[in-house]
């Protein structure tokens, strides 16, 4: 399915999670019908839903959708993608920016549709590391470039509001194909997405 703003919802599955909701905020030892909470568990279905929509699109399809001959082959960057996801272990946030760039091989891809493999992916349950793959892999095989390179930053609210609580921890996860192996190649790209704009 092509990238487009998710607005619609499944009746069926608002319902059924919405019933799920309110089971676990009473289990919880709140009561799902007081004002304040009566609305909370179809709000957060629909929540799910969005959050999840990844799911349902195709990013390699949505990376075909705007691909170009060009005889471009230096390195392209998009950089501080920002990016929201759920990690699978406690489905509580992750969020923080990625870092994405790609050699053409006789085709480039249109820019805004970096940002938007980047939330087909986000948009499930996650971990970082898998986001990481995931994104690399999606590009380097349907854009076939000469090489992809990816760096994801991000805090991670399973450790930040429970567990080891520290709120300052930044994860860091990388991955690399083709020419980006290469250390000149690799080091070039570290450096421009940690330099600033003038």
């Amino acid at each position: 399915m092509p990238y487009k703003s998710f607005e619609e919802y499944c009746i069926n599955v608002t319902d059924d999670v919405k019933e799920r909701y309110q089971e676990i905020i009473n289990d919880l030892g709140e009561d799902s019908s007081r004002e304040g909470l009566a609305k909370t568990p179809e709000r957060a279905a629909k929540a799910m839903q969005f959050l999840t929509q990844g799911y349902h699109q195709d990013a390699n399809e949505i990376l075909r959708s705007a691909m170009f001959k060009e005889s471009y082959n230096e390195m392209v960057i998009v950089k501080d993608i920002e990016l929201y996801s759920l990690c699978e272990h406690h489905i509580l946030p992750f969020f923080g920016k990625a870092h994405i760039a790609y050699i053409p091989n006789g085709q480039i891809v249109g820019l805004s549709k970096i940002p938007r493999i980047v939330d087909v992916f986000a948009r499930r349950l996650q971990v970082q590391e898998r986001l990481t793959e995931q994104i690399l892999d999606c590009i380097n095989d349907t854009l076939n470039p000469q090489g992809v390179a990816v760096v994801i930053e991000a805090s991670h609210m399973c450790m930040m509001m429970r567990g080891v609580q520290k709120q300052n921890s930044v994860t860091t996860t990388s991955g690399f194909r083709g020419s980006f192996k290469n250390i000149e190649t690799r080091s070039e790209f570290l450096r421009l997405i940690s330099e600033k704009l003038s």
